[in-house]
């Protein structure tokens, strides 16, 4: 079918679904880069942000609770933009969602340290994590829906795996360009203030993220549903008002999100912090071998969503989460064995990513086919920022704090497998519907018209 150039239309007018996961996962990955910046440069935010008085171990620690508020707050943020995404449209809400994280982003760069605001220099820079975290908390919820509800049913997971790759490859953005910045600029500039140049630069990118998604149209279902008289009143009521969603909603949280939060951090984040505070491994080729592994595992997110549109959503993910049960601790140890070999690193990197992308790739199907269309953006959203947000974003705190207090260095790696193995039982005992046969199109009859599917 010919497409036009003007904001991927075909002949019709209508826009053709590359065109509507392109503009969506531009700013998804966008917004994931921006979250990140605080994680990966945690260390200087424990030098410029916090009293000298406190120890360089308690300082950094601090600063990775800083990084947890975001997360912390994002389940609000779930609430509030989930309720305005059911009520008033998917596209006016995650657009609202990606302009408050860019100036959040944006004003981190521009904030004044301990040295010159004092006890207001932290204060300011949670203010900014709570406005980061609660913009989050609507976007993930919004994009997902709003592919989702373009795709045709039986091919979900496939469709909404693009999205997926969003948050890892805004991680190797984030290293990507915070590289370029400390190698041009040198340590000890980056250090000062060179370490403010990667928030400044996502003014530039939100501006032309915004850009590309004013092309974007509503989501056709959510269109119907209205036009129907479907949609509902008072979401936020509705969604956690009722018995029967809660038990979706604990069921998503324990069974789903929150071990796919653990493996996710661990096998991302938590991994570099360990190859970088704990092993002392040169941030340098630290941060070369997570763009190589990470880039070459992302392809699989589309895999295993495509994967799971045939043999179930539950069965993948269950067997990524007892993976992890598994094999962290031999992994981990290895990453201390071999760290003077970059090769064997890499690779041990690239498996604990495959472990993420076989518990995110399916996820955002397996949530869109749990609740229903009315209420959908709102009731996915809860489980899914608590389980990454609370728990998964819990993580690096959680184990530099186990792994200070134990001195095992390994030790903080309890946390994420007994997270992951709570979510093998769950999956297992209580996930017996296969969702990947849910045909959320006959809420509304018929299927999307939306032509030109990639």
């Amino acid at each position: 079918m010919a497409v036009s150039a003007a904001a991927g239309r075909d002949a019709a007018g209508r826009q053709n679904l590359s065109f509507i996961i392109g503009a969506s996962s531009v700013g998804t990955l966008i917004e994931w880069y921006d979250f990140y910046l605080y994680g990966v440069l945690a260390l200087f935010f424990s030098r410029h942000f916090f009293s000298p008085s406190l120890s360089p171990s308690v300082a950094f620690i601090a600063s990775l609770f800083v990084f947890w508020t975001g997360f912390l707050v994002r389940p609000f943020g779930a609430i509030v933009f989930g309720h305005l995404g059911d009520l008033i449209g998917r596209k006016f809400t995650f657009m609202l969602t990606l302009l408050l994280m860019g100036a959040s982003t944006f004003v981190v760069g521009l904030l004044p340290g301990y040295e010159a605001i004092g006890a207001l220099a932290p204060i300011l820079l949670v203010a900014m994590r709570v406005l980061q975290g609660l913009a989050l908390g609507g976007e993930y919820g919004g994009a997902a829906t709003y592919i989702a509800e373009h795709a045709p049913d039986g091919r979900r997971g496939y469709y909404t795996s693009w999205i997926q790759t969003t948050a890892t490859m805004g991680i190797v953005l984030a290293l990507l360009v915070i590289l370029l910045c400390r190698l041009s600029l040198g340590d000890q500039v980056f250090g000062d203030w060179g370490w403010r140049v990667p928030f400044l630069i996502s003014g530039v990118l939100v501006v032309l993220s915004i850009y590309i998604r004013l092309k974007l149209e509503e989501s056709p279902l959510y269109v119907r549903l209205k036009q129907q008289g479907k949609a509902s009143a008072n979401p936020a009521l509705e969604s956690f008002g009722s018995g029967k969603n809660w038990g979706l909603i604990l069921l998503a949280l324990f069974g789903a999100t929150a071990p796919e939060g653990v493996v996710w951090y661990t096998g991302q984040f938590y991994a570099l912090f360990y190859m970088t505070a704990v092993l002392k491994i040169n941030y340098v080729a630290v941060y070369i071998m997570f763009m190589i592994a990470l880039t070459a595992a992302a392809p699989f997110f589309i895999v295993f969503g495509a994967l799971s549109d045939r043999i179930g959503r539950r069965g993948i993910m269950t067997l990524g989460f007892a993976l992890a049960v598994i094999t962290y601790w031999p992994v981990f140890t290895w990453l201390g064995t071999f760290k003077d070999n970059p090769v064997v690193l890499t690779i041990l990197i690239f498996y604990l990513v495959i472990l993420v992308t076989m518990v995110y790739g399916p996820i955002a199907a397996f949530l869109v086919e749990l609740f229903p269309a009315r209420i959908r953006y709102t009731s996915m959203s809860l489980p899914y920022h608590v389980g990454n947000g609370v728990f998964g974003g819990l993580v690096p705190a959680a184990g530099a704090s186990v792994a200070a207090i134990t001195g095992v260095a390994l030790g903080g790696l309890l946390y994420p497998m007994a997270i992951a193995a709570v979510g093998v039982v769950v999956s297992l005992a209580f996930m017996r519907e296969p969702t990947h046969q849910v045909k959320i199109w006959e809420e509304v009859g018929g299927q999307p018209l939306v032509p030109d599917q990639p």
